[in-house]
């Protein structure tokens, strides 16, 4: 919706989608362009920054659902503030409000409101809900199981593998017949039932069938049937890492001629020593790698194998397990020698403050990025180092951070990566001069960046706006002459 309405938008419009998203626009410039903007400014003042309250109060009571729609999702919205559309009486504008924000990149939105979540799930229609799960709050998601609506509670079924057994007892004797069979269902999954597994497993390879050979408990026919006529290639790896599979089979597929079973495998914690052993010296360095990463290893065990972590890769937001991790094991980690060990601590949201400055110092790029883009409390130094080193996916992740520093990036101004050098944008004491040249960068995205610069000189703001690639951005300059945003919104709406 947003990319027809901005690629039929002509020069004036894009303009006055910059200064709809300008942070020195006063509301009466803003509510002019709700009000009478045309599409393509209105979508960016909804959908590309946070919005005074007198707007919100005019833009959730706006007659065109489009408006409201790119609202419900805005990333740059507080949730509270999205929230008030939780019954907006266009489903288009509640499905967005699910979803959330951006549902298409890695970075999780922040939660909505519990109550509001809880409306949502007992109200909306159930194909409205595919996304929801990304906004409910850590808390609220421990609670679910055992919440007084039952729709909530059947939401709850779905974390049943980490569940009490006094609560999963009380979700199998719910008053609610749907919670029952959810709960049921999960049951007949695991061992306590592997003759439904057995009458339920496809013959075909599908989403069932993979989920089955996964997570469900395994009949010794089912087992048989998969190693002697799998219906797909890829059958022992799926059965590979199931907990129901017994020992024997364990010890069978441990030396499997396909490398990627033998993956699977090495990543069990039921390991035996001569299992650990074998996998120890296997062919296969990723499967070594896997394996030098088990938790029965000591770490004079784990020194001796010959694995190799792989430079480079993607990190950002990691799950947060539920209930946190054993503070033992999560500290036994980042005091490994293992790299993944320690990055996999890293990762983790409640690691305490003596361990978040040792990592922080850690020789190993993944550790300190994983630390960065995931820890509360990641300093600015290490949020600008891990920016400086890192280039995979969710780099501009540790730009939001709250501590990313500001003061001292116009030092950046000749770094030769572009990214860098568009840091000079966020220092507020960059020389005049100096933002000056940088809006004639050799790269475009720098250009833009310091385009928005308040310190760019006033006549190099006007001048911009005369330039079709970046007036949009000299639009949204916060430094723009007020007599300018009138003429903008004069000559447009």
């Amino acid at each position: 919706m947003r990319e027809k309405i901005w690629n039929e938008a002509g020069p004036a419009e894009r303009r006055l989608a910059g200064l709809a998203v300008n942070p020195g626009a006063p509301d009466r410039i803003l509510l002019r362009i709700l009000a009478d903007g045309p599409p393509a400014a209105r979508m960016a003042l909804c959908g590309d920054r946070d919005l005074p309250d007198a707007v919100v109060d005019a833009l959730v009571a706006h007659t065109d659902w489009r408006a409201r729609a790119v609202f419900a999702s805005s990333p740059h919205a507080e949730p509270a503030r999205r929230a008030r559309l939780v019954d907006d009486p266009e489903w288009r504008v509640r499905a967005h409000l699910a979803d959330g924000p951006g549902s298409h990149v890695l970075t999780w939105p922040r939660p909505l409101p519990d109550e509001v979540v809880v409306r949502m799930i007992t109200t909306y229609e159930g194909e409205l809900l595919s996304g929801l799960y990304r906004q409910v709050s850590t808390g609220l998601h421990r609670r679910m199981a055992t919440h007084g609506e039952a729709k909530v509670r059947r939401w709850g079924v779905g974390t049943w593998s980490m569940l009490p057994a006094e609560v999963r007892a009380s979700l199998l004797a719910d008053p609610d017949p749907e919670v029952r069979e959810t709960a049921a269902r999960h049951v007949r999954r695991e061992r306590d039932d592997p003759n439904w597994v057995e009458r339920e497993l496809p013959e075909h390879p599908c989403h069932m069938r993979t989920d089955l050979l996964m997570h469900g408990a395994l009949s010794r026919a089912v087992i048989d049937s998969v190693l002697t006529a799998p219906v797909g290639e890829e059958d022992r790896a799926m059965i590979a890492d199931n907990p129901s599979l017994p020992p024997d089979v364990v010890v069978l597929l441990a030396a499997d001629p396909d490398s990627k079973v033998r993956e699977c495998i090495a990543r069990r914690a039921d390991l035996g020593p001569a299992e650990r052993g074998a996998l120890a010296v296997d062919p296969d360095p990723e499967v070594r790698l896997i394996l030098s990463t088990h938790p029965a290893l000591t770490e004079s065990e784990r020194a001796a194998i010959d694995y190799e972590v792989p430079e480079g890769g993607d990190f950002g937001l990691c799950y947060q397990p539920s209930p946190p991790r054993d503070p033992a094991a999560l500290r036994g980690d980042a005091l490994s020698a293992h790299p993944l060990l320690r990055r996999r601590a890293a990762g983790d949201q409640l690691l305490p403050p003596d361990l978040v400055d040792l990592l922080a110092a850690d020789p190993d790029l993944g550790v300190r990025v994983t630390l960065a883009q995931n820890h509360p409390d990641a300093s600015a130094p290490l949020l600008l180092r891990g920016f400086l080193e890192y280039t995979g996916l969710c780099r501009a992740d540790l730009l939001t951070r709250p501590h990313f520093p500001t003061v001292g990036l116009a030092a950046y101004a000749d770094h030769e990566d572009p990214a860098v050098r568009a840091l000079v944008a966020r220092d507020p004491e960059a020389d005049p001069d100096l933002v000056d040249r940088l809006t004639r960068d050799p790269d475009p995205a720098v250009r833009a960046a310091l385009a928005r610069h308040p310190n760019l000189p006033a006549a190099r703001i006007a001048e911009l706006l005369d330039e079709e690639e970046l007036a949009r951005h000299a639009a949204a300059n916060p430094a723009l002459d007020p007599a300018l945003m009138e003429e903008l919104v004069n000559a447009t709406c």
